[in-house]
């Protein structure tokens, strides 16, 4: 493994935090969530599921073993797909009155997130842009620790149940932001590949590409001792840059989907390859979750943000939307291969996990091959290459590059300084 991090010099960052959920993976996980909430001392919970979910076998198993241990059960389905900020507002007054001690999300990552913005907003009511991250919001932190949350993931893909960031779509500004603090990670994540069975392919080919992605922005990101030492820890970010811990999660999560996300897209019945996409989800979302992501991630907030036109096939809402996943993927087609100069180390093994040869070749070499896979894969998995498939235009430019400045919390751990004009040259060649 390529060694990145400094010895202690009294000026920069000397500390990293790991910080987990209790977590318990395998098959059934998911059956043992009254026990685990009746272990939490919980009373009266909101079970967050999705319309679509909440309609399901699965939605009444999971209440009916939540109140088989004499636990009263309220819902909401108010889950928007890619979390609006207005919707995340009208959800919270619908159970504002409610007396609740405890949160339990059934569903993907728009579903986890609601649910840790809900135990957010009733915990601490404030306005919503006191919580949302500089500059759209205050980026301020609750004073305290929220109700428990049990996170119980449906997707393999955005590793929300290992987390301490909310992502939500701001609809007057067309801009992806989120809400990032070390309270907002879900007490106890059950997860259980056995809920994934069910998803559509396109659905399990998003949430598999945010992994990747997710864990090859972790791995590249600025080591976290590149940062100057902190006076006051509790300033210190919660995505801080990449660890020895996060490089391990994350290369392992890579060398897992470019075996098995092929095959799960397939088969929507592959045991094994929904088990190892499921724990690579996961491991993942402990390491970006510590280390962060860059510059592609933050590319996809204006590009879900500002979708106009684009209806992907098993996505059947009635409205346009970029997939996370999709909008993650597409961008670092253009981006992976501009940054490997910057990072071509960690960029080397990322490519030798994905079974190439790059001993001897350049870094604008190493590029260029993680670029190809990445085109290669999507046009697998039936999905577009570039963002004029989703109908942006040269036009859309400047909003997208502006979009993307906006994301200086991502932004500030790509391996280089990003500038406008660094953005202009990734954004126009996949326009």
């Amino acid at each position: 493994m390529v060694e990145t991090y400094v010895v202690y010099t009294g000026i920069n960052d000397a500390i990293f935090t790991i910080n987990l959920p209790y977590i318990k993976f395998g098959f059934g996980a998911s059956k043992e969530v009254g026990f685990e909430a009746k272990r939490l001392g919980l009373k009266k919970v909101l079970l967050v599921s999705g319309k679509r979910l909440s309609q399901t076998k699965l939605f009444d198993e999971i209440k009916s073993i939540i109140e088989n241990e004499g636990i009263k059960v309220y819902t909401t389905d108010k889950v928007h797909i890619e979390p609006e900020d207005e919707a995340l507002i009208e959800a919270y007054k619908e159970i504002k009155h409610l007396e609740i001690d405890g949160f339990i999300a059934l569903g993907g990552g728009s579903t986890i997130d609601t649910a840790k913005v809900l135990n957010l907003l009733y915990t601490y009511p404030a306005d919503i842009f006191d919580y949302i991250n500089k500059p759209v919001g205050k980026g301020l932190s609750p004073p305290g620790p929220l109700k428990p949350l049990i996170a119980i993931p449906t997707t393999a893909g955005t590793g929300s149940e290992s987390t301490s960031v909310a992502i939500i779509d701001v609809l007057k500004l067309k801009v992806k932001t989120g809400i990032s603090n070390p309270y907002l990670r879900p007490t106890l994540a059950l997860i259980d590949p056995l809920t994934t069975i069910t998803l559509p392919p396109m659905v399990t080919a998003s949430s598999g590409l945010d992994v990747l992605n997710h864990a090859i922005e972790s791995l590249t990101t600025r080591p976290y001792t590149t940062r100057p030492a902190y006076k006051n820890p509790a300033e210190r970010p919660v995505y801080a840059g990449s660890t020895p811990l996060a490089d391990v999660f994350g290369l392992k999560a890579i060398e897992w989907v470019h075996k098995y996300l092929r095959r799960a897209v397939a088969n929507p019945y592959d045991i094994e390859a929904r088990y190892y996409m499921m724990l690579g989800a996961s491991i993942a979302g402990i390491g970006f979750g510590h280390a962060g992501v860059h510059v592609p991630h933050a590319m996809a907030y204006p590009i879900a943000g500002m979708i106009r036109n684009w209806y992907p096939e098993d996505y059947e809402f009635g409205y346009p939307i970029a997939p996370h996943g999709i909008a993650t993927a597409i961008p670092a087609i253009s981006a992976f291969k501009y940054l490997t100069p910057y990072n071509h180390e960690k960029f080397a093994l990322v490519c030798e996990t994905l079974g190439f040869d790059v001993k001897g070749l350049t870094p604008i070499e190493i590029g260029k091959i993680l670029s190809e896979y990445y085109i290669k894969l999507l046009e697998d998995l039936r999905i577009p290459t570039s963002l004029k498939d989703l109908d942006y235009k040269v036009s859309d430019l400047e909003a997208l590059v502006n979009g993307t400045l906006a994301q200086q919390r991502l932004l500030s751990l790509a391996p280089k300084n990003i500038t406008k004009k660094d953005l202009e040259k990734i954004f126009l060649e996949l326009l």
